[in-house]
């Protein structure tokens, strides 16, 4: 067996994994609104973000399995 066959396969399995987060603008764009909507109307309507940093200037991430989970929980209300 090939030994870089395996080490191959590993970079492509990780390749087509889909990032944990998302920063503020992929959500703005798949919700088809804006960035200033995102932050300060999502969080009302219980879309949880995670701040990273302190203060005015902190970046905001979101976990893509919880903005589905929260995509879909919007639609049936």
């Amino acid at each position: 067996m090939d030994p870089h066959a395996h080490r191959d396969e590993l970079i492509s399995s990780r390749r087509s994994v889909e990032p944990v987060l998302m920063d503020t603008s992929e959500v703005a764009a798949m919700l088809n609104m804006s960035t200033s909507w995102v932050y300060r109307e999502a969080s009302k309507l219980g879309l949880k973000g995670y701040k990273l940093g302190r203060g005015r200037n902190a970046k905001v991430l979101y976990k893509r399995a919880e903005v589905f989970k929260w995509l879909e929980q919007q639609k049936i209300h």
